[in-house]
């Protein structure tokens, strides 16, 4: 980090630099607008005029002395750089503004996103003032005194209510400013155009400017279908979260479930004691992701009537008749295992599983003439085949 700016009161929640000179703007939550020098880390000027949390500034790339600023108040403010004042207050949101943007090639034209999902766009050369407002104003710099006149207020010449259901966090242009891109909060992105040659005239009675109930009643919108899909879209998402949440609680959970036992449910051993309580099945911990138990213990805990602790007693004797009858014949052609050979999985020996001993190498083979068989000869670790590449000059330990 070269240096800090450090005189905001609050969260800094944007900034900009300027295209050509050195010159930084930050917008805040604590209303203020301030300029900084990056090379001193000075506060150059700070600049008042919004009654909530800055959300966005922006210089224009095209008239470098016009600062654009945009807050939670519903308002944009256009600064003069050469006065260090507002000259117009861009109107016409009916909650915060949370994105502008700049036309690339028109430098009079600002897009702005609100709360709400409205996208307005302001032309700077003409009001628009609505018919209802009377007291139009004017600009200042057709007053005599410019830096003193209040600024002007300046109202969208397009405007399209209802573009997204939620906020609009990011607006951008085209570079050749044909094509207006709007990210928002709704898991959409839109791109606006003006109107091609050949659409119809009601091309702007869809729902994205009357609205889903005018645009029913146009003709122009299937409100249910819509609904439809939304419902099965948010169901969709809620059932993803809730295995997203069982899947959690599950990866935690650092217990042992010893099923199977003949007349008793399956058994769970946690890792750590319950301080006042017996262990059902004594375990000396796990083994590679296995429980270790105590044989003699294991031996006692099949004892009949035996006290587990916890209110539970042992393992009752089995029913008459369960056992085998005297004399019953053991099936023959058991092959036992050789001696010196591994008790484990055929062709493992007695380097264990993958994973838990480690293996590397081709597998190699040994001839038992005891046994009349082929059979699987240990094969070497990792650590042994990554040595004998090293030895090759396939791998060198970097420095």
């Amino acid at each position: 980090m070269e240096s800090s700016f450090n005189d905001h009161g609050w969260d800094v929640k944007a900034v900009d630099w300027h295209p050509t000179k050195g010159l930084i703007v930050s917008g805040s939550k604590d209303h203020s607008v301030k300029l900084w020098d990056p090379r001193t880390s000075r506060t150059l000027t700070t600049l008042h005029g919004h009654k909530n949390a800055i959300s966005t500034v922006s210089f224009s790339r095209l008239r470098t002395q016009l600062l654009a600023t945009a807050a939670r108040d519903g308002q944009s403010r256009i600064f003069d750089l050469r006065m260090m004042r507002d000259v117009a207050i861009l109107r016409g949101h009916e909650k915060g503004v949370t994105s502008l943007a700049w036309h690339p090639i028109h430098p009079s034209v600002l897009s702005t996103g609100g709360e709400d999902g409205a996208l307005n766009n302001y032309l700077l050369t003409e009001p628009n003032t609505p018919p209802g407002i009377s007291t139009a104003t004017i600009s200042p710099y057709s007053t005599s005194t410019p830096r003193t006149s209040p600024p002007q207020s300046i109202y969208p010449c397009h405007r399209i209510p209802f573009s997204h259901e939620s906020s609009i966090w990011s607006l951008s242009w085209h570079p050749l400013g044909h094509i207006l891109a709007t990210g928002s909060n709704d898991h959409y992105i839109r791109f606006w155009s003006r109107t091609q040659p050949g659409d119809p005239n009601n091309s702007f009675k869809d729902k994205y400017h009357l609205g889903e109930e005018a645009a029913e009643a146009q003709g122009t919108y299937d409100k249910t279908r819509a609904g439809r899909e939304k419902r099965e879209q948010e169901e969709q998402e809620a059932e993803d979260e809730a295995e997203g949440l069982e899947d959690q609680r599950n990866i935690g959970r650092n217990e042992a479930v010893i099923p199977g036992l003949p007349g008793l449910p399956g058994l769970v051993m946690p890792s750590m004691p319950v301080p006042g309580a017996t262990s059902v099945m004594p375990a000396l911990g796990f083994e590679n992701g296995v429980p270790r138990i105590d044989p003699s213990q294991f031996q006692k805990f099949l004892q009949p009537g035996m006290n587990l602790g916890m209110g539970m007693s042992g393992l009752p004797p089995p029913p008459p008749g369960m056992g085998l009858p005297p004399g019953f014949p053991m099936p023959g052609n058991i092959p036992l295992p050789m001696p010196g050979a591994s008790n484990g999985l055929p062709g493992l020996g007695e380097a264990g599983l993958p994973g838990l001993g480690g293996f590397a190498g081709p597998p190699q083979y040994q001839d038992q003439s005891a046994a009349g068989t082929r059979t699987r000869a240990p094969l070497p670790s990792q650590s042994d085949g990554f040595k004998q590449e090293q030895a090759r000059g396939n791998f060198r330990v970097a420095r």
